[in-house]
C-alpha cells in the first residue's frame, strides 16, 4: 500500500455509507491527527488507539444524524503521492463557505484550515470533507 492515508479516508467513507458503527485504521501519527482534527469538527463520534504488542490501529465511531444519515457528505483526498497540492495561507482561507474543512499538512503540524489561516500559514492540502 502506497498511500496510507487515502487508505484510511476510504474505510472512514465506506463505513459511513455502509452505517457501521466502527472501523479500524492502521496507524501514523499523520493519520492520529487527521481523525483527531475530524473528531473536534464534529465529522466523527471519537477514536481510541488500540496496541497489540508492536502493532497499533485506531478505532473509529462513526456519527450519524438524528435520521441516521452521516454527519460526512463528502470526503476527497486532493494531494496525491505522484502529484502534491501545495497552498498558501490566502488560497486555504475557507472553503464550501464554511461549511467544510480542509486538513494541511503545514511546518507547524497537521491543521485544518481555518487554523492554518489564523497562524499564517500554508501547507500541503491532504483533503477535503463536508
Amino acid at each position: 500500500m502506497t498511500d496510507i492515508i487515502a487508505d484510511s479516508l476510504t474505510r472512514v467513507r465506506n463505513a459511513a455509507q455502509r452505517r457501521l458503527d466502527t472501523t479500524t485504521l492502521l496507524h501514523s501519527k499523520t493519520i492520529e491527527a487527521i481523525i483527531s482534527i475530524l473528531v473536534d469538527k464534529n465529522y466523527l463520534e471519537s477514536f481510541s488507539v488500540k496496541e497489540d504488542g508492536n502493532k497499533k490501529t485506531i478505532v473509529v465511531v462513526i456519527k450519524y444524524d438524528d435520521n441516521g444519515y452521516s454527519v460526512i457528505n463528502e470526503v476527497k483526498k486532493i494531494s496525491k503521492p505522484g502529484r502534491r497540492v501545495h497552498k498558501g495561507r490566502d488560497d486555504i482561507r475557507s472553503f464550501k463557505n464554511g461549511y467544510g474543512t480542509l486538513i494541511v499538512s503545514t511546518s507547524q503540524g497537521v491543521l485544518p484550515n481555518d487554523e492554518a489561516f489564523k497562524r499564517g500559514i500554508g501547507g500541503e492540502v491532504i483533503c477535503s470533507i463536508w
